[in-house]
């Protein structure tokens, strides 16, 4: 079975076949980025992980204590389910929930999308970690993984997807987490990250299992 890096790869490569000009403006928004050391201002491992209390796909209060009561944390951030690299990212990490709860921790995935009621409770059932909404990017910035959306990558999802950002983030229109990974000990101590400002790439699950291990 292909890893995540292959599979986010492969998807790269797929839209370099299919829109060569649209993936070098996206290489050059990135690269741009990077030189404004986008990211940098990420919580640090040793640091502790700000504390947070979100609504989930039923409009609950999620909250970091309550989570970590019952052992330690993985917190990644994503930019939505509209998001084809996500949506890879999400299946892989659904893929190890059984090794991640073996080592007594809990998953939760933060987005800005707002809980819009789409989902039955059937959907909702099955969902096997929680998914939760912080659609003013709020948390985001307390972690410092939020982006200011590039215009060109803005008007990409505007008028080439049809996405209206603004409606699926409840007014939200511009910012968007860094694809960022962070593993919390039971205090709340970020003891392993991954940030990068390139959304295409994601942290790998074998990479998030084995900072897990090391928490013993």
């Amino acid at each position: 079975m292909e890893n995540l890096k292959e599979q986010t790869d492969a998807k790269i490569a797929e839209g370099r076949l299919k829109n060569p000009e649209f993936m070098k403006g996206v290489d050059a928004a990135i690269e741009e980025a990077k030189a404004f050391e986008q990211g940098e201002n990420a919580i640090k491992v040793g640091e502790t992980a700000p504390k947070f209390k979100l609504p989930n796909a039923r409009g609950k209060s999620v909250s970091l204590d309550n989570l970590l009561e019952n052992g330690p944390v993985v917190v990644t951030f994503y930019r939505g389910d509209w998001c084809p690299y996500c949506n890879l990212q999400i299946r892989a990490l659904q893929e190890i929930l059984g090794d991640i709860r073996k080592l007594g921790a809990n998953l939760v995935a933060i987005s800005p999308q707002v809980p819009d009621g789409s989902l039955s409770d059937e959907e909702i059932s099955t969902m096997h970690y929680g998914v939760l909404s912080d659609q003013d990017a709020k948390v985001a910035f307390q972690y410092g993984v939020a982006w200011e959306v590039p215009e060109f990558l803005a008007e990409h999802m505007r008028e080439d997807r049809g996405l209206d950002l603004e409606k699926i983030n409840n007014g939200n229109a511009t910012m968007l987490p860094i694809p960022a990974t962070f593993v919390l000990n039971r205090e709340g101590v970020v003891k392993w990250s991954y940030v990068d400002v390139d959304y295409r790439t994601r942290a790998e699950p074998s990479d998030i299992l084995k900072a897990l291990e090391n928490l013993f």
